[in-house]
């Protein structure tokens, strides 16, 4: 590979421990937010653990405020109710918690609650996030209470577009979190499907990153330090959910995945996009369901990193022994084998393929999928023909 110029980002100020919560009023203090709006879903706003965490922020003096109008895909319309909110509120910067919906909504309010233009004026393409203006955007503490998207990590959200019902990547460079707590304490009482969907997504974060075929060795070793601690914790964090270890080893690799996939993502979230917006379907969990799809769809390209891989993960028999430990993952921790066992149906395969092939992650797959191949890639997803 012929090397030419490159420009590598790393991640936010990370805060790693069990009851680190208690330090977020200081946080908030620390950069500047004296209003702070806690963005989070509605499932964790009526949760004991998120009234403990509202009244220690107030406390501690800060005028706190919650908005949970948030879809498990957000949209638009999240967003923009999210940013009546914080105006009328007068806030000063946002507490984004909870799972990757929570935390997307809320550093996409962060983004827009100032701005003249559209939320998808701002999508991932090129130097479209220059048309924001940087001065009014909110300076955000994240705490994921899941370990999937490692958005608490990232410079981008992802909002379902209301009409073409794609998912759009939003992307700018101040929207990452000027801190983000890892706390494995306010994952126990996630239910094991979660734990096990959001923790496939952080896999495929890892995977797709250090299989992309794009100069990046920072992004590739620690995708692939990633995968390691999920092969080591993901079953132990399902199988004993009060596993703190095991759950705090996974906030790490699902802050690795997001800081990792900088490099690229590929097919898997490619397909998973569009199943996604079209069905409302869990993103980790159908990530988790087409990854082994995909890897042997892309093995032509694949094969040498993934024996490299296999042998550094302690897997034996290289690319097929990698492929047989994905399905025993999965089985072990119950992901099902096919998109039609979460009632996907082919009624749809022309639109996910066209889809698809547009979606910004397509880019960064080793292999250029055609439409064609979409299609076809997309119904042994549903129909469970690996």
């Amino acid at each position: 590979m012929a090397l030419s110029n490159r420009n590598f980002n790393f991640p936010t100020s990370i805060k790693f421990g069990n009851g680190r919560i208690k330090e977020l009023a200081d946080h908030c203090k620390a950069h500047g937010i004296k209003r702070p709006l806690f963005v989070t879903d509605k499932g964790l706003a009526a949760t004991d653990m998120v009234a403990d965490i509202m009244a220690d922020l107030k406390k501690a003096g800060l005028a706190a405020a919650m908005f949970s109008d948030v879809r498990p895909n957000p949209v638009e319309e999240n967003v923009l109710e999210g940013c009546k909110v914080f105006k009328s509120g007068k806030h000063d910067g946002v507490i984004a918690f909870g799972g990757g919906s929570g935390l997307d909504t809320a550093k996409m309010i962060a983004l827009m609650h100032g701005q003249k233009i559209s939320i998808f004026d701002l999508e991932d393409i090129g130097d479209w996030w220059t048309r924001a203006d940087a001065s009014v955007i909110s300076p955000i503490i994240a705490v994921p209470t899941t370990a999937g998207t490692g958005s608490e990590v990232g410079r981008a959200g992802v909002i379902t577009h209301p009409v073409t019902h794609e998912k759009k990547i939003i992307f700018h460079p101040a929207i990452m979190p000027k801190v983000s707590i890892l706390d494995a304490e306010l994952t126990v009482g996630l239910p094991a499907k979660l734990t096990a969907a959001t923790g496939m997504d952080a896999l495929a974060h890892n995977l797709e990153a250090y299989c992309a075929p794009f100069y990046h060795p920072l992004a590739a070793g620690i995708g692939l330090e990633g995968m390691r601690l999920v092969k080591e914790n993901l079953a132990k964090a399902v199988k004993k959910p009060k596993d703190l270890d095991a759950r705090g080893n996974m906030l790490v690799a699902s802050a690795m995945g997001a800081t990792a996939f900088q490099k690229g993502l590929g097919a898997i979230h490619a397909l998973s996009h569009p199943f996604g917006g079209l069905y409302d379907a869990h993103h980790g969990l159908l990530n988790g369901i087409i990854m082994p799809y995909v890897v042997k769809a892309n093995r032509r390209k694949i094969e040498k990193d993934i024996e490299r891989a296999a042998a550094y993960l302690g897997i034996k028999g290289g690319f097929n022994g990698f492929l047989k430990w994905i399905l025993a993952l999965r089985k072990e921790i119950g992901i099902p084998h096919a998109l039609k066992d979460i009632g996907i149906d082919l009624k749809r395969l022309d639109e996910v393929a066209a889809m698809a092939v547009k979606d910004p992650t397509a880019g960064a797959n080793p292999i250029q999928f055609t439409e064609k191949q979409y299609k076809a890639l997309a119904k042994k997803c549903v129909t469970g023909d690996l």
